[in-house]
């Protein structure tokens, strides 16, 4: 059985007692000497005792974190997966032939700053595609198409102010206790084997950004292996959804290679697979569900959002491209979690709903009367 920690006040009552039956006067006061001594060392064995409970729970995998954590980890050869760098394409108007020297600075208004990562000269057309990394790894780095940025440095024959052309994105944080412990715990429980199915899932998680991966024997055919991953964090901006286009490893020679997120983890697999296995990376496909409430009562703005997280959280931990299906009874318990909905009625789907092979289900259109 677990080991009873005594509260702060057990301890100052039992101090009090010991210290009232070694006495022939009974208690002491509270505020006397004896009864200040029995308060300090109570506070004393409390904090021991909060000590004991921080060693136990850092001597086993299944509680341990910080460095304890990675050491436990490190032990199964899973390590933490380490911060990523956000990535796009910024767009400036300048004079034909003028060029941005890699390196130059440019900043978001909320201070976030990247730096080209080549030199480009403004073109016919009067503006210029630069490429640019953010300077500090992290989500924070990711930002919408459009966003205004702003050159640190002047140069002479371009505008300063610019905007995103494209999405900035493939920022991810370094990987936190619960995912790291999760990865362990997968590999303690299913060991290396040589190219089992469960050995392609931690190789793709092993890889900085994928948070979600699912593993298709013979998906394309005899001998082939097809690997679903997501990057619910470094492609936030696009639903977690990897972005590049699906196939295999560089150095694969049977079959076309994968280019963007998906050609990065090919590649990171490439060298740990069986050699005749032939492996494709590849992004699940959205499949959108439409779902219909009708007497969504209170029917606030709040609510409805509320019900959109609800569905999307759903979606993420019971879609799976390797095929399922979502019953009406999970949608419902679902909604019917939502602090504040009084009661509502699930007017469609009406029926389980079948996802297909490489698709994930994803929230289409909610409307709610």
């Amino acid at each position: 059985m677990p080991f009873y920690r005594p509260s702060l006040t057990d301890l100052q009552r039992q101090a009090l007692q010991e210290i009232a039956n070694a006495l022939p006067t009974g208690t002491p006061l509270r505020n006397s000497v004896l009864g200040t001594l029995a308060t300090t060392q109570a506070g004393f064995s409390h904090l021991h005792f909060g000590y004991l409970d921080w060693i136990a729970k850092q001597s086993v995998p299944f509680t341990a974190t910080g460095e304890f954590l990675d050491a436990w980890a490190a032990l199964k050869g899973v390590l933490r997966t380490p911060a990523t760098y956000a990535q796009g394409k910024v767009t400036f108007a300048g004079v034909a032939g003028t060029v941005i020297p890699a390196g130059s600075v440019v900043t978001r208004a909320d201070g976030v700053t990247y730096t080209t990562t080549a030199s480009v000269a403004v073109g016919s057309s009067g503006s210029v595609d630069a490429t640019v990394s953010a300077v500090e790894a992290g989500s924070t780095g990711n930002a919408n198409i459009g966003v205004a940025v702003t050159l640190a440095n002047p140069i002479a024959g371009i505008t300063s102010a610019g905007t995103a052309s494209t999405d900035l994105t493939g920022g991810a944080d370094v990987e936190d206790d619960d995912a790291l412990r999760t990865r362990m715990l997968l590999k303690y429980a299913s060991p290396p084997q040589g190219g089992a199915a469960t050995d392609y899932i931690n190789w793709a998680l092993a890889v900085p950004g994928v948070t979600r991966a699912w593993c298709n024997p013979n998906g394309a055919g005899n001998g082939s292996v097809v690997l679903y991953v997501m990057l619910d964090n470094a492609q936030a901006l696009n639903a977690g959804y990897p972005q590049g286009s699906n196939g295999v490893a560089t150095l694969e020679k049977r079959a076309t290679a994968a280019t963007g997120d998906q050609l990065t983890v090919a590649n990171a697999i490439n060298p740990l697979r069986p050699a005749t296995a032939l492996v494709y990376v590849c992004a699940p496909t959205p499949q959108p569900i439409n779902i219909s409430i009708a007497n969504f009562s209170p029917n606030s703005l709040a609510n409805q959002d509320a019900v959109k997280a609800e569905l999307a959280e759903l979606f993420v931990n019971i879609g799976s491209p390797l095929g399922t299906t979502i019953y009406p009874s999970a949608i419902t318990s679902a909604i019917a979690r939502v602090t504040g909905v009084d009661h509502f009625t699930l007017s469609s789907p009406a029926a389980p709903v079948n996802i297909a092979v490489g698709s994930l289900p994803s929230v289409g259109t909610v409307s709610f009367s």
